[in-house]
């Protein structure tokens, strides 16, 4: 499958990114109480495929439940352009709708019932 470096970033443009993915990724929109509230679409993939390339040092962490998520948040904006999911503690999720329209030739949206993680997370590990 080829990738593009596609960028993308936080509201405010302080926290930038670059993340290795196809033209057309495949997204997972997840049903869990963060997810849900946030309209987070997780584009999660491997460590050596992101990377922060600016404003890392504006970033904030939130964790809860198991405590493995770490939620990276943007100190100025609030926003959660990706973090350490739970599923892949050792790639990154990023939100698909934080990265810049120009290299993203559509998305392939699939639903995940992370509501009840524990009994769905075989279909994505």
């Amino acid at each position: 499958m080829d990738t593009v470096t596609h960028k993308g970033g936080c509201h405010c443009g302080t926290v930038r990114f670059e993340v290795d993915a196809p033209a057309t990724p495949q997204v997972l929109s997840c049903n869990c109480s963060i997810c849900a509230m946030m309209g987070f679409l997780h584009l999660i993939v491997e460590a050596d495929a992101f990377r922060i390339t600016a404003g890392e040092n504006n970033l904030t962490e939130y964790r809860f439940n198991t405590g493995t998520g770490r939620h990276l948040f943007c100190k100025t904006c609030g926003v959660k352009p990706f973090y350490v999911p739970r599923s892949h503690p050792d790639g990154w999720s990023v939100n698909a709708r934080c990265v810049d329209r120009a290299t993203l030739e559509g998305m392939t949206v699939t639903d995940f019932d992370g509501a009840n993680w524990e009994a769905s997370i075989d279909q994505i590990t």
